[in-house]
């Protein structure tokens, strides 16, 4: 495969970002719709090359083509190199990416529609995009980092998109600042590794990892690094509070930061250096630990909210940490010698990135569904909506789908990556295992309960109007129909046995007790929302009361957002590292330059006082100084 096609999967977007900046807003401002189109046909491009790109990987040695890299920059010895990786990993990430964001940007056309930052919207998605895709083709930790730094101002940019709302340009600026602490600890870690090795190339600090060349406290810390940058952009235990307020951007790209972009980043991330989280014990527990327990943790608080989007946005949050557990799992087998080292790297990236792969199509479809259902409503709040089924039946159908398939029920594409994580979790981690069923559970009540309260029952909202409630037009419609489609098929596509896992078979996953387990736990969960919100056969506000103290909990978000803001914000920083820095400045930089400045202007007047314009005494002056001269020459030489 010609290199140059590779480069234009990547390009396009960023092609389709200069124009709508440069020439369509400048000059066709009076056709915003231009816009859509470029951005569509950019991205449209880039799918079909991808798929290209995938045909060709699959039939390539070892599923990896070979790229050359070029000299980016040479300063004395040290000679940076960039290129591109196209393997399997890369392949199917290229078409979760490229597949998303078209259905989104088709979508898009009627959701923003008539808004007056429609070419800017499209620009700022074509940047999204790009970015996303030159992480996921980077062979080198430089290179991704600056696409990583590219991805989280996209996400600033959409999630602040409505800037002129005060909740939008906070929860903005609230997203970039969190996202950067974890960046902090990725970029540390890069140095980390390239002082220690004297390379940025990913596949050399593989190599060098699995030949224990680079190991110890260094690989450990490195990758715990890495993990931090990793925890920021997916939104995991602790920094995830970002997230949950990512909400007040447009819903169509909530459905692409929490699809193929963004969170996305995070897993993709510890799948490309598994090899160096893998060859270190401490480094993929925490893996394990931290998304066993944000998985859990997340659904928890998806129980309570009202905000559509906002369970959704917990959901996300949920479902990476099940990705996370995936890897992380696999990677503690092949830490402590249980699996072999060349088939446990390959099964761990598969288990992680299968879901991954599923979960795009899901919960983007999931998302569009949110938008559509706010079109028509002109709310989020599933408080206010109910009996939308006979208004909405497309939209309804389609959001029945994806929360099955995100509840990991048979046949549909969440059931198979979800079990592949479960499987390889008992083998692996049995109490996390526990913790991930647990979780199975409540991510089919909280699901559930969204669709009974919005879907069920009776109209609860204001009038509409005069046109009532509507199903959203055609433009918004096929591509939730195309997400559906996918959302049903695409856990029978042999993803994991592509990306080096285990094969899996359409009936054969229901002949062992997990499946089955896992499936009657869901399936409760459904039952328990259906016997609630819909059924009312037990009632919602005696639950609430009876478990009062665990709904203010949940619903209060653990307190961590006060926690953050109040103690680390304000005590710590504000009032403690800021205003000792103010003190600093006000006291010693500035009483430095003032106490100069006063010294100067005394010395000033002492000496303007001798000044006196009396020609004796300037002679007197001169004389006692010779003297003093001659003095010194008598007595020092």
């Amino acid at each position: 495969m010609p290199p140059e096609v590779v480069l234009a999967i990547l390009l396009l977007p960023f092609f389709s970002f200069v124009i709508i900046s440069f020439i369509l807003r400048p000059f066709f401002n009076h056709r915003p719709q231009l816009s859509g189109y470029v951005t569509i046909a950019s991205i449209g491009a880039s799918l079909l090359l991808s798929i290209w790109a995938l045909i060709e990987v699959s039939g390539a040695e070892g599923h990896v083509l070979p790229m050359p890299d070029y000299e980016w920059l040479a300063i004395g010895d040290t000679v940076i190199r960039i290129g591109v990786t196209v393997d399997a990993l890369a392949a199917v990430m290229l078409i979760v990416v490229t597949s998303v964001s078209l259905l989104v940007q088709l979508y898009s056309q009627g959701y923003m529609r008539g808004d007056g930052g429609y070419a800017r919207y499209f620009a700022f998605m074509s940047l999204f995009t790009g970015s996303m895709l030159g992480l996921v083709l980077a062979d080198n930790l430089l290179f991704l980092y600056l696409f990583w730094e590219g991805v989280g101002l996209c996400s600033y940019l959409l999630i602040g998109f409505w800037f002129h709302k005060p909740e939008a340009a906070r929860a903005a600026t609230k997203a970039f600042l969190i996202t950067r602490i974890g960046d902090f600890g990725f970029l540390v870690a890069i140095l980390l590794l390239y002082a220690k090795t004297g390379t940025f190339d990913i596949g050399e600090l593989q190599h060098l990892a699995l030949a224990g060349v680079l190991g110890g406290s260094v690989l450990t810390w490195a990758a715990i690094g890495i993990f931090s940058g990793a925890v920021g952009k997916s939104a995991q235990f602790p920094l995830h509070t970002w997230l949950p307020d990512a909400m007040e951007g447009p819903t169509p790209v909530s459905a692409l930061i929490h699809a193929a972009t963004m969170v996305a980043a995070g897993v993709y991330l510890v799948a490309r250096l598994f090899p160096v989280f893998a060859s270190s014990a401490m480094a993929i527990t925490t893996v394990a630990i931290i998304g066993g327990f944000t998985a859990i943790f997340a659904a928890t608080m998806g129980l309570v909210m009202n905000d559509i989007k906002r369970v959704l946005a917990y959901s996300t949050i949920s479902q990476l940490g099940y990705m996370m557990l995936g890897l992380g799992a696999v990677g503690m087998a092949v830490a402590n010698g249980a699996l072999p080292v060349e088939a446990g790297l390959a099964l761990g990236v598969a288990v992680g990135i299968f879901h991954l792969f599923n979960h795009a199509f899901f919960k983007s479809l999931l998302f569009l569904g949110a938008g559509s259902v706010n079109h028509a409503t002109g709310t989020f709040d599933i408080r206010e909506m109910g009996g939308l089924r006979k208004a909405m039946p497309w939209t309804y159908f389609t959001f029945l789908i994806a929360s099955l398939s995100i509840a990991g029920i048979w046949p549909l594409a969440g059931f198979w990556s979800k079990e592949g994580i479960l499987a390889q979790a008992w083998e692996s981690t049995p109490i996390l295992f526990y913790l991930a069923m647990i979780t199975v559970f409540m991510t089919a009540f909280y699901m559930f309960r969204v669709v009974f309260l919005t879907f069920g029952g009776e109209y609860r909202g204001q009038a509409q109007g005069s046109h009532g409630l509507h199903e959203s037009p055609l433009v918004m419609l096929v591509p939730m129909v195309l997400l559906a489609i996918l959302a049903v098929v695409s856990g029978w596509l042999p993803i994991s046995e592509f990306l080096g896992g285990e094969s899996h078979s359409f009936f054969g996953a229901l002949s062992g007790p997990l499946a089955w387990a896992s499936l009657v736990l869901a399936g409760l969960g459904i039952l328990l929302a259906y016997a609630i919100y819909s059924k009312k056969w037990l009632s919602a506000e005696s639950l609430r009361r009876a478990f009062a103290p665990l709904y203010t909990l949940f619903s209060r978000k653990y307190w961590l957002d006060e926690l953050y803001e109040r103690f680390f914000v304000i005590r710590l920083l504000v009032n403690g590292l800021f205003a000792a820095l103010h003190w600093f400045d006000d006291h010693i930089i500035d009483g430095v330059v003032n106490g100069i400045a006063e010294g100067t202007v005394a010395a000033g007047r002492v000496i303007r006082r001798a000044e006196t314009g009396q020609l004796q005494a300037y002679g007197l002056a001169i004389f006692i100084g010779i003297l003093v001269i001659v003095a010194c020459l008598f007595i020092f030489s």
